[in-house]
């Protein structure tokens, strides 16, 4: 059997404290290196700098609070020669942690990290002009995000005909080095998208008779829709259902999407005629049928919905005005659908006398 060369130095190290100590002192340091500590520091960065001693590192991580004594660690240290495996880095320390805990991160090192969130829903625009507002990155604006969204050699595999990256930039929260390139930032989303198109999904789109891009389209589609998870494979069933009879889908996110691409969208909130009329196949009011790409980025569930959409008959829905939730109620018949839009202006006019 082969053991780690960790285990081997615990080993050794317990071997010569047996021999070498009395047995209460070797329980009793035994505890200080294994007992977790509780420390305020676990949402701080600690710099350990390059070429730091052993006991520079000790005493300043006795300092934040991060273990209780220096010498336990110290000894253990020099007992096992792992001063020479100690990197520099910035680090944090979880609380509570070990002091053994503590050298095994020092062992494995730890970059300064900043945060970035994509949200699910956002477009390309979105993402680019938050990711212009990330001081590490260095842009000069968002433009300049956006012109590396162009770059669709990531994508040949999935969606040779894709032009840019939108719909591929998988929503998450990213952790990167300060030195992180735009460039690589944008990849990494990409990446996380095509670990996200597991064998499985791809497997049930090509069940569908569906491309990749087809079911991002979708899945775009919902996320814009629907805010609950459980509406959302409803919302895929009324897109398949008026698909598969030619009916427009007349979903507004991409009537907003295509006034973004003629940069005629006003960022208010409110959808004009102007908007409405635009003759862009992204219109899906006056063209039926799926549009050129996705109008946004989709989450896990909206792209599970797109894939397994419930299995209705319904062809309309309308946001329930009796619920503060964003859900939505469900028809099959036009006639139906017509009331509960009356229901929602009704409830629109009086929300808004009362404002």
């Amino acid at each position: 059997m082969v053991i780690k060369t960790r285990t081997w130095r615990i080993l050794i190290a317990i071997a010569v404290l047996l021999f070498a100590v009395p047995a209460g002192f070797s329980l009793w340091l035994y505890r200080e290196l294994h007992v977790p500590v509780t420390h305020g520091k676990a949402n701080d960065y600690i710099e350990i700098p390059r070429r730091s001693t052993p006991d520079g590192i000790a005493n300043k991580l006795l300092a934040e609070g991060v273990i209780r004594r220096t010498w336990p660690l110290l000894f253990y240290i020099k007992l096992t020669g792992s001063a020479k495996l100690i990197k520099a880095g910035d680090y944090r320390f979880p609380s509570p942690i070990s002091a053994l805990g503590v050298l095994k991160k020092l062992e494995e090192g730890e970059q300064r990290l900043s945060r970035f969130a994509v949200i699910e829903g956002w477009t390309r625009w979105d993402i680019a002009e938050s990711l212009a507002h990330v001081p590490e990155l260095q842009l000069r604006d968002g433009d300049e995000a956006l012109a590396l969204m162009n770059d669709t050699s990531a994508l040949h595999d999935l969606d040779p005909t894709a032009t840019d990256l939108e719909g591929y930039l998988f929503p998450a929260t990213y952790s990167f080095p300060e030195d992180t390139k735009p460039a690589a930032m944008i990849a990494g989303m990409v990446k996380r998208f095509h670990q996200e198109w597991t064998p499985e999904r791809a497997e049930r789109a090509r069940a569908l008779g569906m491309t990749p891009r087809q079911i991002v389209i979708i899945a775009s589609l919902i996320e814009t829709e629907a805010k609950l998870k459980e509406d959302r494979p409803l919302v895929a069933s009324v897109i398949y259902n008026r698909l598969n009879k030619h009916i427009a889908l007349g979903i507004d996110s991409t009537i907003v999407y295509a006034s973004k691409l003629a940069g005629k969208w006003k960022d208010n909130g409110k959808v004009y005629k102007s908007d409405v009329d635009r003759r862009s196949p992204y219109n899906t009011r006056l063209f039926s049928g799926l549009p050129p790409g996705p109008v946004g980025s989709p989450g896990e569930s909206s792209i599970d919905a797109a894939l397994n959409p419930a299995q209705t008959d319904y062809l309309y829905y309308v946001r329930d005005p009796s619920r503060s939730d964003g859900a939505h109620n469900f028809y099959s018949k036009e006639a139906d659908f017509e009331k509960g839009v009356r229901a929602l202006r009704e409830w629109e006019r009086t929300r808004d006398a009362q404002r």
